[in-house]
């Protein structure tokens, strides 16, 4: 079936793309793993109009409603292969399923590299976090681990100490760090331990509060708040890779600022998967920015020649 829009994630990128496109009314798909970011994050503290926290479930059920509302069609799997066709683009599915659309929004995210650790799962998104930027503020004055390895578990400390000086970094592979950041962490005050982690601990009264972290030495670390940075990420821009598009250093996907198309007239991109600060906020803006200028290229075909191609990012450390 052909389409005038396909989204390729339905997180919460692609689904306020879909929103802002079903309210245009596009013909609208969304291909969706459901095995991203906001499938697993149990609260979100930072949106404006919830200062209780949401989940990434629940916003993920509303704004798929809100689509379908709007006459948006879901496809549950796996985007496997893109190509350029005369008329748009063709996607394939890993089940062999393949639809055609006009335009194409790239939505697919970052997967964080987690450990099989028992009990990581339950306190993730709730009390164990992954973004300092989102969530840093819930480590404020308490006892917080960083999970980490190497690196960047250790770049993940030195950010967090902004919030709080009681700060442990379990080095879970004991990768080494260098004399330099080893000398950062120490400055700051951060205790570094090598050692695996065998369990993770959460409060008997509550099954997503870390309590405690339990080591394959013996030693026993007591905490209210952690956050994980193993490193090796996966940047989900193999579709990108297939069509050509421009790509960071890092693999996020570069994009024009104003209309968050990529180097490949006709695609766009959104959330995570972007070369810029990983915040859901921000993501949404994104696949409502993506959707207003997939619009506008609609009507208008000869302003897909005139979108500016994106421009190399400065390295900012």
């Amino acid at each position: 079936m052909s389409y005038d829009c396909i989204i390729v994630g339905g997180g919460l990128a692609g689904l306020q793309a879909a929103i802002q496109l079903g309210r245009y009314r596009r013909s609208t798909l969304v291909i969706d793993a459901e095995d991203g970011r906001s499938v697993i994050c149990r609260r979100y503290n930072n949106i404006l109009g919830w200062p209780e926290g949401i989940s990434g479930p629940e916003l993920r059920e509303a704004g798929k409603w809100q689509a379908k509302a709007h006459g948006v069609h879901f496809l549950n799997g796996k985007a496997a292969s893109a190509e350029k066709t005369a008329d748009g683009f063709k996607l394939t599915t890993q089940a062999g399923e393949q639809v055609t659309g006009r335009r194409l929004l790239l939505a697919t995210g970052v997967v964080d590299r987690l450990p099989e650790i028992p009990g990581l799962s339950d306190c993730l998104g709730s009390s164990l976090y992954v973004c300092p930027d989102c969530d840093g503020y819930e480590a404020s004055d308490r006892k917080t681990v960083i999970l980490g390895s190497g690196k960047a578990g250790a770049y993940m400390a030195l950010t967090v100490r902004y919030w709080t000086n009681q700060l442990i970094y379990i080095n879970h592979e004991s990768r080494e760090i260098d004399e330099t950041l080893a000398r950062k962490l120490e400055e700051q005050g951060i205790v570094t331990v090598n050692a695996a982690i065998e369990r993770i601990e959460a409060a008997k009264q509550s099954p997503e509060q870390l309590h405690a972290i339990h080591l394959a030495n013996g030693q026993r670390i007591e905490a209210l708040v952690g956050f994980v940075a193993f490193g090796g990420n996966e940047v989900r821009s193999e579709l990108a890779d297939q069509l050509g598009i421009q790509l960071h250093r890092n693999r996020h996907i570069l994009v024009d600022a104003r209309t968050k198309m990529t180097s490949v007239p006709g695609v766009w991109a959104a959330g995570d998967i972007v070369a810029h600060s990983e915040q859901t906020v921000i993501a949404m803006g994104d696949g409502s920015q993506a959707a207003i200028w997939m619009h506008k290229t609609l009507l208008n075909e000869p302003l897909l020649e005139k979108i500016s191609p994106p421009e190399p990012l400065d390295d900012l450390t």
